[in-house]
């Protein structure tokens, strides 16, 4: 066996540059691969941590599934508001630790804007348990204070005392605008992965200011500018939906049940976990077909392994013919381009693991920066390691093929090749 393998060694480093461009085509091959399910396994993490610690997400009754997409993703709209009384009864029950008010319906220049209070930095949960953080500033703390995720400060270039115009609705044009009453950039949060990046956050007195001249989604004739709008009773008379925190986990359900039964309106409470992942069981249909044209991308890669033992077969045969002439058994002859198909594999998945782990490193802090997009750089799990054992076993089986035209070729048309 060690003879064989020195053979085989030094066969390949005899045609080392066919054999490196074999490397070379497993470990891209490889690497996409391995790469493809690593972000798709950590993209479904972050998708399912978009929110976390919060126990229920109660909105107007409608479908658990447009709830947890205007609540969580600001996409879409609510079919209905909800009153201010009944977010206050529901707070002040005895089973509820904390709750985040959300009004929604403004925008500025395309992101979102969200009206709230301070318990939305103080509760706000994402990605297992981290809480919100201000690269710059801090929360608000006048009725025209902003705060704008990293995105939107990213994208149109904002910084820390910058004066802004919220508008109306979601589409942003000169006659919906409350420019009357601007913002002003008080905090930028960090990089979250989140909704919270493409978000402005304004409280929910301020929601109350900017409409207060403003009837039936247009502007009155009353002209009330933003000093005078302080000396209103600012108290909101609706919200959009609000997050709920428990006491104690294990009263979701009851605390779900009372308020889906709630008589004085119409209300609905989703669980978001089970809701986030119901949602990605309809959008994950993608990271199979990426993850299928990997795998093909892979197959590929193998079959030009495979093309390129069979090309040089017709080289190899007086090699083959010698082998057989000094006592070498049919299964050496076989064995020999198993091993050399093994090693072209090892060398070509050290190489793949050498380049994702390097894109990894390149990659983590571009992504964290451009797109809130954390990486956790950690070891291949289980079922990688036997996507990798499957490739090798495929590999194998493929290094027979040359193995076995290559010890049906006669001892004597070997020995009889003319160069």
């Amino acid at each position: 066996m060690k003879t064989l393998f020195v053979l085989t060694l030094k066969s390949a480093w005899a045609r080392k540059t066919n054999l490196s461009l074999a490397v070379l085509s497993i470990a891209v091959s490889l690497t996409l691969l391995l790469g493809v399910d690593i972000v798709r396994k950590q993209a479904k993490n972050s998708f399912l941590n978009t929110i976390s610690q919060t126990d229920l997400i109660v909105g107007a009754r409608s479908g658990p599934m447009n709830l947890l997409l205007y609540s969580v993703f600001r996409i879409g709209n609510a079919t209905n508001n909800i009153s201010y009384d009944s977010y206050e009864k529901i707070s002040a029950d005895p089973k509820v630790k904390w709750t985040i008010p959300l009004s929604l319906g403004d925008s500025h220049r395309g992101f979102r804007v969200l009206g709230t209070n301070q318990d939305y930095f103080k509760y706000f949960r994402y990605a297992d348990k981290r809480s919100l953080a201000f690269t710059q500033g801090e929360a608000f703390s006048d009725l025209y204070d902003a705060v704008i995720g990293r995105e939107v400060a990213k994208k149109l270039g904002y910084k820390i005392g910058d004066v802004i115009t919220l508008s109306h609705g979601t589409i942003s044009t000169d006659f919906a605008a409350h420019d009357d009453k601007p913002f002003r950039i008080s905090g930028i949060l960090a990089a979250t992965g989140t909704p919270v990046d493409r978000s402005v956050h304004v409280s929910l007195e301020a929601i109350e200011a900017i409409h207060l001249d403003w009837r039936a989604g247009s502007r009155s004739a009353l002209e009330i500018d933003a000093e005078k709008a302080r000396r209103f009773g600012l108290k909101p008379k609706t919200v959009t939906a609000f997050m709920v925190g428990l006491n104690k986990r294990t009263q979701t359900f009851v605390v779900q049940r009372k308020i889906n039964e709630y008589t004085q309106e119409p209300l609905l409470a989703i669980i978001p976990g089970s809701t986030l992942t119901n949602l990605w069981r309809t959008l994950g249909q993608f990271e199979k077909i990426l993850l299928g044209v990997s795998l093909l991308v892979l197959l590929s890669g193998l079959l030009s392994m495979l093309i390129m033992l069979l090309s040089t077969l017709n080289e190899r045969r007086r090699e083959m013919a010698i082998l057989r002439a000094v006592g070498a058994h049919a299964y050496q002859v076989i064995l020999l381009f198993i091993v050399e198909t093994f090693l072209i594999l090892v060398a070509g998945t050290v190489l793949a693991l050498g380049l994702l782990y390097s894109l990894l490193f390149i990659l983590k802090p571009i992504l964290l920066d451009q797109y809130g997009f954390s990486i956790n750089i950690v070891w291949l799990d289980n079922e990688q390691l036997v996507i990798i054992l499957f490739i090798y076993i495929i590999g194998i089986l493929f290094s027979l093929v040359p193995g076995i035209i290559a010890y049906k070729n006669s001892l004597q048309d070997g020995l009889t090749l003319k160069f």
